[in-house]
């Protein structure tokens, strides 16, 4: 039987996560209000769309995460890190971030999900201590980037860029190893890609996930 998609209306609320269907999609419309993306993500739901005027909410099973003692770095990434190649910052440039998290070309991707409202929404929460930016820079330019929502002890990642090969890595794994000394449990990589992977990401069941914000 096909779950149904529940339909959010102002109330500020979402259904289970167990009742979203077999690709993760959970729910549909609401806003994009600071207090509803705190339950989303405190709820291990996270919004995903291309178009404003249908938000949809996703909570996938399996859920592809990354324990951060298992983080793998390679051989030319250490060399790199040893170097010190590229310097990294927290929280610099939050909003530049964002926007060329939205800009960037990537292969196979005709447009961006980071909407216009979509990067204002998270720019607020960002003024409100709840996201963060780590911005990677070259000769004193901006040349690559993530964000993502802080939890406390559970990071969940949203988008990162590159101008420059292994710059967003470089500051992924800084990250990663910053999170490390600090005892975070999790980082969630939301859904699975080969970098990640590459990375020491791995997909776990959606329960286990949960025990982990919960």
């Amino acid at each position: 039987m096909v779950n149904p998609i529940y339909y959010l209306t102002d109330k500020l609320e979402f259904p289970p996560v167990h009742t979203a269907n077999e690709e993760g999609l959970l729910a549909a419309g609401g806003d994009l209000s600071v207090e509803r993306l705190q339950l989303a993500y405190k709820s291990g739901i996270f919004p995903w769309f291309d178009d404003d005027r249908l938000p949809l909410w996703w909570s996938p099973d399996p859920r592809m995460v990354l324990f951060p003692q298992e983080l793998k770095v390679s051989k030319s990434m250490r060399k790199l890190l040893r170097d010190e190649t590229f310097t990294v910052t927290k929280n610099k440039n939050f909003e530049e971030v964002i926007h060329r998290c939205a800009t960037v070309p990537r292969d196979g991707q005709p447009g961006t999900w980071i909407t216009q409202n979509m990067q204002n929404a998270y720019i607020e929460l960002h003024k409100k201590g709840f996201a963060h930016s780590y911005e990677v820079w070259l000769d004193n330019q901006l040349v690559g980037g993530l964000y993502g929502i802080d939890l406390g002890t559970v990071f969940c990642g949203e988008s990162m860029f590159s101008d420059v090969s292994n710059a967003s890595k470089y500051g992924f794994i800084t990250m990663v190893q910053e999170m490390q000394a600090n005892n975070y449990k999790l980082i969630d990589c939301q859904v699975y890609t080969q970098h990640l992977e590459s990375l020491g990401a791995r997909e776990i069941d959606r329960g286990y996930f949960m025990e982990f914000i919960e």
